[in-house]
C-alpha cells in the first residue's frame, strides 16, 4: 500500500474519509443516559413528555408537513443509484402534553380509551387520563399513570402561550422550507 502524505490528494480509487469522532460532551453510555433521564429537571421533563398530534391536528395547525408537501420528493433507490434520498424538512409532529388536552390511548392495556388529561406527573413521567383508573383492594379508585408516548393528542387546550408555540414552529418550518435557515 502506497504511503500518502497529508499535503497531496489521495490517488484515484483511494478515499481518505475518516469517521468523525463523537462530540466530547455527548455520551453514548447507557448508564449515563439513564442517569440524565431520571435526574432531568422539570423543564427538560416537559419536553420529554411530548405526545404526537392526531392527523387532523397536524393538518389544522400545519405542524407536520408530509413528503408530498415538501419541495424534495423522495427519490427511488435502485441497485445502480445508491445515493441517499434527500431528507424531509424537520417536522414537529408532537407537542408537550398539558392538563385539559384530550387524548386517545394508542398502546397498552387501555388502548382505544379516550379522555381529558387530569394531571401531568412530571416526576414519574406519566399523565393521568380521566376514567382510566383501577380499584384498590379497599375499593378506592386511583388513576393509572400512562406514558405520553402511548397517547395521541386529539384536542388541544389552546391559550395564548400555546398558540405562540405553534406559531413559532410554523415560522421556523417555513424558513427551513425556503432554505433561509438550515436545520
Amino acid at each position: 500500500m502506497a504511503k500518502v502524505s497529508s499535503k497531496q490528494p489521495p490517488p484515484l480509487g483511494q478515499s481518505t474519509t475518516i469517521a468523525h469522532a463523537p462530540h466530547s460532551a455527548v455520551s453514548s453510555s447507557r448508564r449515563k443516559s439513564r442517569a440524565a433521564h431520571f435526574k432531568a429537571p422539570s423543564s427538560q421533563r416537559r419536553v420529554i413528555m411530548s405526545a404526537p398530534l392526531s392527523k387532523e391536528l397536524r393538518e389544522k395547525y400545519n405542524v407536520g408537513l408530509s413528503l408530498s408537501q415538501t419541495n424534495n420528493p423522495p427519490s427511488k433507490r435502485s441497485r445502480a443509484n445508491l445515493t441517499p434520498s434527500p431528507s424531509p424538512p424537520l417536522q414537529v409532529r408532537s407537542i408537550p402534553v398539558r392538563k385539559d388536552d384530550e387524548v386517545t390511548i394508542v398502546r397498552g392495556t387501555n388502548k382505544g380509551r379516550e379522555g381529558k388529561v387530569t394531571s401531568v406527573y412530571r416526576l414519574k413521567y406519566v399523565i393521568h387520563v380521566e376514567r382510566v383508573t383501577r380499584d384498590k383492594a379497599s375499593g378506592q379508585s386511583v388513576p393509572l399513570g400512562i406514558h405520553p408516548s402511548n397517547v395521541v393528542i386529539t384536542k388541544l387546550k389552546l391559550d395564548k402561550d400555546r398558540e405562540d408555540i405553534l406559531a413559532r414552529s410554523k415560522v421556523g418550518r417555513e424558513l427551513r422550507a425556503n432554505n433561509v435557515v438550515s436545520a
